[in-house]
C-alpha cells in the first residue's frame, strides 16, 4: 500500500491544463517533498487528493483508498496544513483546536501540550491577537494533534524562526520515525532538502523528477585550476555535467569519485588547483528545469 498513489491525473481549467497527467507514489513511512515554483500545479495537486476539486481524468488514492470515492475514511486518517491558513480570530488557540478535534471526533491533548512546549506556541491569547508565524504553530498542532497516517502541509514554514523550524524538522522525522508520513510542499529548497527521503519536482504541471535526496545531494560542484586553458573535450569524463571553461579555470557539477576526473584531466593539463564542494540542492533543481525547458 502506498501512502499516496496517482495515475495520469489531469486537471484543466477551460482550456489551461494545470496538470499534464501526474503519476505519483509516496511510500508509507517516508517524508516527501513536493517540489516547484509557486503555479507549477503543486496546490492543485493537493485539492485533488483532498477532493477540494475533481480531476478532470485519471486516480488518485490515499492510503489504499479512493481519494474521491472514500474521501470521508481518507479524511479521518489525514492531516492537513493548507497554504492559506484562515482561523476564527475571535477563539484563542486552544479553543481553536477543541473546536476542530470535535469536528475530527478526536485529538491526544497529552500531545497537543507537547506541540504547544515544543513549537513554544501561545494557545491562550485570541487567534486574531497573534502574528503569522504565531498563528501558523496551531495549524501545525492542528495538522498533527491526532497522530494522522498522513500529515499533507503546504508551506509549513511560512512565518516560522529559524529555532522553531528546526524543531518543526525534527517532529517530522519523528512522525516518519513512527511509520507514517509526510507530504511536503514547498518551494523553498532548503527547507525540503533538511528532512525529506525523496523529492518530486512539478514544473508547468508536469513532473520533472522524482529522485532520492541522498543521490540528488551527491553531486558535487567542482573547479579545476589547470596550467594552460584546457580542451573542453578533454574535460568530457564520466560523471562530468554542464563543464564550463574560462580561461585555465574549468567549473563543472561532478556526480561520482573525485579520482578518475583528475587522473583523466592530469594526462592532458597540469592541475594547479582543484576544489569540490556539495552541490545545492537548488542548483540541481535548476538544473533540472534547465533541461525541461
Amino acid at each position: 500500500m502506498k501512502a499516496i498513489e496517482t495515475s495520469n491525473l489531469v486537471k484543466r481549467f477551460g482550456h489551461f491544463t494545470a496538470l499534464k497527467g501526474i503519476d505519483l507514489e509516496v511510500r508509507v513511512g517516508e517524508i516527501f517533498g513536493f517540489l516547484g515554483p509557486n503555479g507549477a500545479g503543486k496546490s492543485t495537486t493537493i485539492r485533488i487528493l483532498l477532493d477540494e476539486i475533481r480531476a478532470t481524468s485519471g486516480s488518485a488514492a490515499i492510503l489504499g483508498l479512493d481519494s474521491r470515492r472514500d474521501a470521508v475514511a481518507v479524511h479521518a486518517q489525514l492531516g492537513y496544513l493548507p497554504s492559506d491558513l484562515a482561523l476564527y480570530p475571535k477563539l484563542t488557540g486552544r479553543e481553536t483546536l477543541r473546536f476542530l478535534a470535535k469536528l475530527r471526533g478526536k485529538a491526544d491533548w497529552q500531545l497537543v501540550d507537547d506541540l504547544a512546549n515544543r513549537l513554544d506556541a501561545n494557545l491562550d491569547k485570541r487567534v486574531g491577537e497573534l502574528s503569522s508565524g504565531n498563528r501558523q504553530k496551531v495549524g501545525l498542532i492542528a495538522c498533527l494533534m491526532h497522530r494522522p497516517e498522513l500529515a499533507i502541509m503546504d508551506e509549513p514554514n511560512a512565518g516560522l524562526d529559524p529555532l522553531v523550524q528546526h524543531e518543526f524538522h525534527t517532529l517530522l522525522k519523528e512522525v516518519a520515525a513512527d511509520g507514517r508520513t509526510v507530504f511536503l510542499s514547498s518551494h523553498t529548497l532548503s527547507e525540503v532538502q533538511r528532512v525529506a527521503d525523496r523529492v518530486a519536482i512539478i514544473r508547468r504541471g508536469e513532473l520533472v523528477a522524482v529522485e532520492n535526496v541522498a543521490d540528488l545531494r551527491s553531486m558535487r560542484q567542482v573547479e579545476l585550476v589547470l596550467d594552460r586553458t584546457p580542451d573542453i573535450a578533454d574535460l568530457n569524463v564520466r560523471g562530468a555535467h554542464d563543464v564550463v571553461v574560462q580561461d585555465n579555470r574549468a567549473t563543472m557539477n561532478f556526480d561520482g569519485d573525485l579520482g578518475p576526473l583528475l587522473t583523466a584531466v592530469g594526462s592532458h593539463y597540469q592541475i594547479v588547483d582543484v576544489s569540490a564542494h556539495d552541490a545545492d540542492l537548488e542548483d540541481v533543481f535548476l538544473q533540472f528545469y534547465e533541461e525541461q525547458r
